[in-house]
């Protein structure tokens, strides 16, 4: 992996931007959780932070809204989503946009649910200004168009009326679905070859052909990549946890910054950093 500098003493007055990718947050991995309300309170330290992207991939899986939703008041306080909501609404209420795109793990994730700490779901790809440059923001599971199966199943998964036909079954047959379907996906995933895994060139080529740099994850493989001679392929990486067996075990991530001067759009800098949580 290439070196970041860290989050935290990145310019943390020049922060305009977060972006964050895959980190694949259940209940089964509270570390992960913990180091997402670490990296939340770093992002409440940084004093003229405007915007945090989540690029998808937020949780390992979504079933619905009313996953959490149909909850009653008192299943709302002990259950593990609660601290990470009433963090980024105090984010929210501090002035910093929440801007959450849909991954294939979380693509049934909804805006009632983003509405209880005031984020906004995005489409991709979105748009995202860095000075007079414009980047191509996506998740990136559409680059990897060596991986057939995967795209057709991902077309499948998109379409609006699957989502209505899975929204409409129970949540346990749902979470039934869920576990057949990443059962399967590990089988398949065991024996395709890394590169079908990773994006296609030709696939970024096209995506970067309207913009002056495309950003993405999904591919858990942080980089900088020159997709051509004058644009450049960011690649935001997963949440990764790191001597899992060790009483405080770490978790690493890298993340994306925009930097630059209030009064000024001129000297904006996009940049990878790193971020670590020791929960």
């Amino acid at each position: 992996m290439q070196s970041f500098d860290h989050l935290i003493t990145t310019r943390p007055h020049e922060v305009r931007q977060v972006l964050i990718s895959d980190l694949h947050l259940s209940p089964e991995e509270p570390a992960l959780v913990q180091a997402f309300l670490a990296l939340l309170d770093d992002c409440l330290a940084l004093p003229a932070l405007k915007r945090l992207f989540i690029v998808g991939d937020w949780f390992e899986v979504w079933l619905g809204d009313d996953f959490y939703l149909s909850l009653s008041d008192e299943e709302r306080q002990i259950h593990w989503l609660t601290p990470l909501i009433l963090k980024l609404k105090q984010l929210r209420v501090a002035g910093c946009e929440i801007l959450v795109m849909h991954g294939n793990r979380d693509f049934l994730l909804g805006q009632p649910f983003c509405n209880l700490f005031g984020g906004e779901l995005i489409n991709e790809p979105y748009a995202l200004a860095v000075g007079q440059q414009n980047y191509r923001l996506e998740h990136g599971d559409a680059l990897c168009t060596d991986d057939k199966k995967y795209q057709f199943f991902r077309k499948i998964m998109r379409n609006r009326l699957t989502q209505w036909y899975l929204l409409n079954k129970s949540l346990e047959k749902r979470l039934a679905i869920a576990d057949k379907m990443r059962q399967k996906s590990q089988q398949n995933n065991a024996n395709k070859a890394a590169r079908i895994m990773d994006v296609n060139d030709d696939a970024v080529l096209q995506a970067i052909a309207d913009s002056d740099a495309l950003l993405h994850g999904h591919t858990h493989r942080p980089a900088i990549h020159h997709a051509t001679h004058d644009k450049k392929r960011y690649v935001l990486g997963d949440w990764r946890l790191l001597d899992k067996d060790t009483r405080q075990p770490k978790v690493s991530a890298v993340v994306g910054t925009v930097t630059g001067d209030e009064h000024s759009n001129d000297n904006a800098e996009f940049r990878l950093v790193e971020f670590k949580s020791l929960t």
